[in-house]
């Protein structure tokens, strides 16, 4: 095992539910509820689950963007909601976000060049023509021209767009990446580039990925460790080609059996869930999985499984295992 660079402690994201003249809160929608894991430098993390479960919530919850509940992140033993304005703005360099939407997250009214560049100005790491030249050269490396670095986004295409995300994340050198869906708005053989790029990257540099996807054999062919969340809960986490050859988790199981296969002649067994998943506002007692899973017992609807490895760094919470 490498050194640890992100340690995710227990951590909880709520969003209040109000009502009334006076927004009294009434709930809380618990999108991420409860989360532990560990990232080493140096490796890819790959992060699974159906629409809604709380990727994209428990990303930025890690790198602040937005703020927690309860918990703790700790990124290179530095408790990072303990940091004061001015440490978390010196820390931000060293976490940074792909977002999932290559059209929403480019301002249209700044050229390519202002967006990757932006931030070396605003923290000072550089200035001037060099701003420019470490411009350049990020966009070649993410395998854009310099001549793109005077146009504006609606003059690119997807792909080339997500391409001017990942500049403009990896330009400040950083240690640690959160890719929030980064090749699901694309084509498929567009995804496949995007996806090498970003290996190509790690190997090259040493970045440390977080990688949040819904889609299987993505995940599988970039991640080093994989994480599977339901309803804001890791229910399944596993080395790589442990999870894929032997899925504890009934969900793991039937997300992994709609997974196609290239080959025509090979049938798999689908695995169909029933029902619809359970709102985040109000999440079944127990396992939150009991209302779904087809081997569920009275002991799942009334106990919260424990999370637990189960030998090899395998951990999973299902009272069957």
């Amino acid at each position: 095992m490498g050194e640890v660079l992100l340690k995710v402690d227990d951590l909880k994201k709520y969003f209040p539910i109000t009502e009334g003249v006076f927004q009294h809160t009434v709930g809380y929608v618990k999108a991420v509820d409860g989360v532990s894991f560990e990232i080493n430098k140096g490796e890819t993390f790959g992060l699974v689950g159906e629409s809604g479960c709380g990727k994209t919530t428990l990303g930025r919850t890690i790198i602040r963007l937005q703020d927690k509940t309860e918990g703790d992140v700790t990124f290179k033993g530095m408790k990072v909601f303990d940091l004061k304005k001015e440490e978390l703005r010196k820390l931000r360099p060293k976490m940074q976000i792909i977002f999932q939407d290559p059209y929403s997250s480019l301002n249209p009214r700044m050229t390519v060049g202002e967006i990757v560049g932006e931030a070396l100005a605003e923290h000072g790491m550089a200035a001037g023509r060099e701003v420019e030249d470490r411009v350049l050269k990020t966009l070649e490396l993410c395998g854009l021209s310099p001549y793109h670095i005077k146009r504006y986004p609606h003059e690119f295409s997807g792909g080339q767009r997500q391409r001017i995300g990942i500049a403009r994340a990896l330009i400040l050198n950083p240690d640690f990446v959160v890719a929030d869906e980064p090749v699901s708005a694309l084509d498929v053989s567009i995804q496949a580039q995007i996806v090498n790029l970003l290996m190509d990257l790690q190997q090259s540099y040493g970045f440390t990925y977080l990688f949040i996807s819904h889609d299987l054999s993505v995940v599988k062919h970039i991640s080093h460790r994989v994480g599977v969340m339901y309803v804001g809960s890791l229910v399944e986490m596993a080395d790589k080609k442990e999870l894929y050859a032997n899925p504890l988790h009934p969900y793991t199981k039937a997300l992994l059996s709609a997974v196609p296969i290239p080959d025509p002649t090979i049938k798999r067994d689908r695995i169909i869930l029933e029902g619809d998943i359970p709102s985040p506002a109000n999440p079944p007692s127990g396992c939150k999985f009991h209302t779904r899973c087809p081997y569920a017992m009275e002991k799942c609807s009334e106990e919260i499984p424990e999370y637990r490895n189960v030998g090899g760094g395998h951990f999973v919470a299902c009272h069957l295992v």
